[in-house]
């Protein structure tokens, strides 16, 4: 197996992994939930480092920059499992506050990567313009949230959600476009 098919099956496993992770943190134990935090955040961080090269011809600051945010996103997932284990009220409280903002790291990291994705045709356009639609009802559901207007509804994340399940997929399926490699 070539290793860019590899790069797409770990990447595509990552993916799914994060997520996993995360929902298995809905649970009362504290020790689980700070390592489902963790992990993911070292997850979000390898898949950062494994497309880089793959990105990098396509834009070599748009890259910088994609990996310094997922590099940012990463850490805050692992700083929010360690303040979650302490979980003393001004910790809890700070733990809020970053996964507020996550959002928006997230969201943004996500357009540099939809982005990245559209460019370098790694992967289907339908499925790099579908992420990038979805980032920004992502980035509308942050602000409605933060502003405190109104209750944003699960529905929102939905389209992220399953436009990263279907990459995640599509990678340990069919991997990178061949042609867009050579």
């Amino acid at each position: 197996m070539k290793l860019h098919r590899k790069k797409a099956i770990i990447v595509g496993a990552l993916i799914l992994f994060a997520y996993a992770v995360l929902a298995s943190a809905v649970t009362d134990s504290k020790i689980v939930v700070m390592l489902a935090e963790a992990l993911s955040g070292f997850g979000v961080i390898a898949i950062a480092i494994i497309m880089f090269p793959f990105f990098t011809p396509y834009g070599k600051k748009t890259s910088q920059w994609y990996l310094a945010l997922r590099g940012i996103e990463g850490a805050l997932l692992i700083v929010t499992g360690i303040l979650f284990l302490i979980s003393s009220t001004s910790s809890l409280k700070l733990y809020d506050f970053i996964h507020l903002y996550h959002g928006y790291v997230f969201a943004v990291a996500a357009f540099f990567f939809y982005y990245l994705l559209y460019r370098s045709k790694l992967i289907p356009r339908w499925l790099s313009i579908w992420g990038f639609l979805a980032t920004v009802m992502l980035i509308i559901v942050n602000l409605v949230e933060m502003t405190g207007l109104a209750t944003p509804s699960m529905f929102l994340y939905f389209p992220i959600i399953l436009n990263e399940f279907v990459l995640a997929f599509w990678l340990i399926l069919k991997g990178f476009n061949p042609s867009a490699i050579a």
